[in-house]
Formats: C-alpha cells, structure tokens, sequence
C-alpha cells in the first residue's frame, strides 16, 4: 500500500471510529426525532478531536491543507451514518467557495471560525432551485454607497439556511453573477424552513430585503464553476457511502432473517440482488473517487467526471436503498426501522443540486455530443 493509501485508509479508519461512537444512525435519528438538525456538542468535538472541518481548508488559515482527495473519503463516512449537521453545508459548500474565491480579506473573517467549529456556513446560488448554476440567479447587489452592499431577492432549497452563521450568496451586479457574504443576523434576512423528505438534513427558504453583505469573489462564475464540481463530486461520495451502509444493512438481516427453515440469504433472487446492488456501491464509489482525485490535479476533465459521478451515485443510492426495504420485508416499511431514513435521504439527495437528467445533460455538453 502506498504512502497516500495509507493516509486514507488512517483517515478514514479514525472518521469511522468517531462517527461510530458519536454520530452513529441512532445518534441521528435522535438527533431527527428531537427536532433538531444538529447536535451541537459533537460538531464541536468534531472540530477539536479530528479536525475534520478543516481538512480541505488550507494552513494559512488554520486547516490541514489537505484536498479534495481527503474530504471525499469524509463525506463517504458521514454518508454512511447519515450525518444530521451542517458538515456538508459548511465545510464542502461554503469553505471551499471562500477557498476558491481567493479573497484573503474573506478567508481571513470566516474560514478560521469554521475550521474551529465555531462558525457553520452555506451557499445559495441558484434562486427557484438547489442548483449550482449561474445561469439560474435572479437575486439582485447594490452598492449601499459605503463600500458594501445590499442584496435583494430570495433563494430555495438552502441546505441548513436557518442556522448557517454565514451564507454566501449569489446575486447579479449589472448582468454578472457576483459572491457575496452574509452574517446570519443580518438586517432584511428572512428564514423559512422547508417542509421536505428527508429529515436528517434541513433545507430553507431565504428572503433578503436590502439585506448587507460583503462581496467575496469578483470572478464568482469562475468560483462557483469550481464549487459546483466539488459538490456533486462529494455529494456522490456521501451516496456512495450511505448506500455501502444500507446494503451492509441489508446483507446482514438477510443471514439471520429464515424462511422455509433456511435463511433468506441463501435464496437466488436475494443473492442476485445484493450483487446486483453490490454493483452500484462499487460503481458509485469509484466515479467519485475517481472525481474526486481528478479536481485535485485540476484536470480539464474533472468537470465532466464529477457530473458523471453525480448521475450514477444518486439512482444507485436509491436502488440500494429500497432494495434494502424490501429485503427486512413488513419490519423494513415501519417507523421503528432505520431502513426508511436510508430510502429518505437517497431520494432527497438524488435531486439536491440537479437531477441525474440534469448531470447526464452537463456530461454530454462537455463532452461534445
């Protein structure tokens, strides 16, 4: 095994064992049926005891200085106990937006508070959908004639927008897309949960009302270009990695689970869909690893990849997923059972930042066809 696959495997094996002993799935599901949307105390200890808000964030600022590489192998995990908290919001949506933007100045006010723990963040780029697209922003920024500005219009489907500190915005300035920071308390800041399906990761409304902002990126098309690419490379890991769990889940009731005197493992049509669905695991793992190490080396090609990560991990996830119903059978369809969170979170995520059509349509875009 070489150096790196080492340093994965470590990271990898430490997030485990983290997770396990403080975000497991009933730790989330506890979290969920509390009515919250994050336990406090273990995002802080998330920060103190592995660093993981850091990971991508580089030295200067307080982070590890790691990549994409790295924080793919972190979303997969969390992906595995469906995580209820602002990671991915946070640390994959607006650290790395600040980081790619460039702007010291920014970076300076907000990246150390995340890597501590003590600061949560989002971006809100697209106004009527989930999508990272620049295209698609019709919030407007005007100067406020002091060096700031005032942004006004609304944005959907916002992950963890009720409770982020800092929200990054997209807003056009004169016809171009502009980046734009926001303290979460700000003046002519509306919140608004949104009713969704999936309940272990909160989506919000946002309204803003001449509402004060910094801006952040001049180039945001740019940022946002990088920022989209990471998402759907690390949305598709965090799939991979919920869809390892629930066929795990699902192998192991199908070895204990008897019919006929014989477990159910042992009849054809369940082993043929666990490896069918064995399949989709692997497959999704490797497209967002393979997205993953392509963002890193900044490869011309890592736009395409990610995309094409996105439009297999999602539907993989929820073929897993309700395979894995059906296989618990009555006990897989109650409330009691976790297997329903699993099925949630697939469907919600297929469709967070663009559907699989959607990605399917960027990939053949970018390859020409």
């Amino acid at each position: 095994m070489s150096g790196q696959a080492e340093e994965l495997q470590e990271l990898r094996e430490v997030t485990r064992r983290f997770l396990a002993d403080k975000a497991s799935i009933s730790d989330t599901r506890r979290v969920v049926e509390s009515g919250r949307s994050c336990d406090e105390a273990v995002w802080k200890q998330m920060a103190e005891q592995i660093g993981l808000q850091g990971i991508a964030v580089p030295e200067q600022f307080g982070g590890a200085g790691m990549g994409p590489v790295e924080l793919g192998v972190v979303c997969e995990e969390l992906g595995r106990t469906l995580y209820a908290g602002p990671f991915f919001a946070t640390v994959v949506m607006a650290a790395q937006a600040l980081v790619a933007a460039d702007d010291v100045e920014a970076a300076e006010r907000w990246l150390p508070g995340i890597v501590e723990g003590a600061l949560t963040g989002t971006l809100a780029v697209a106004d009527l959908t989930g999508e990272i697209d620049p295209e698609k922003v019709l919030t407007t920024a005007e100067p406020d004639g002091e060096g700031g500005w005032r942004l006004t219009g609304s944005k959907r489907f916002v992950v963890d927008g009720c409770s982020a500190d800092l929200i990054l915005a997209a807003a056009l300035v004169e016809g171009e897309v502009g980046l734009f920071g926001i303290d979460g308390d700000a003046a002519g800041l509306t919140r608004e949960p949104l009713a969704q399906l999936d309940p272990t990761r909160a989506l919000a409304v946002l309204t803003f009302e001449a509402t004060p902002a910094q801006r952040v990126a001049t180039d945001a098309a740019a940022v946002l270009g990088r920022v989209r690419d990471l998402v759907s490379a690390h949305l598709a890991a965090e799939q991979a990695g919920g869809a390892a769990a629930a066929l795990e889940m699902a192998v192991e009731y199908a070895k204990v689970r008897e019919q006929f005197g014989r477990p159910i493992g042992s009849f054809q049509a369940i082993k043929h869909m666990c490896a069918d669905r064995l399949l989709d695991v692997e497959s999704a793992r490797n497209a967002a690893s393979a997205a993953a190490a392509l963002l890193a080396d900044h490869d011309p090609e890592a736009s395409l990849t990610a995309s094409a990560a996105a439009a297999w991990a999602g539907p993989a996830f929820t073929r897993v997923a309700k395979d894995n119903i059906q296989i618990h059978g009555g006990i897989g369809f109650t409330w009691e059972h976790d297997a329903h969170y699993f099925l949630k979170r697939a469907k919600s995520s297929e469709v967070l930042f663009g559907s699989p059509a959607h990605h399917r349509a960027r990939v053949a875009d970018l390859a020409g066809i």
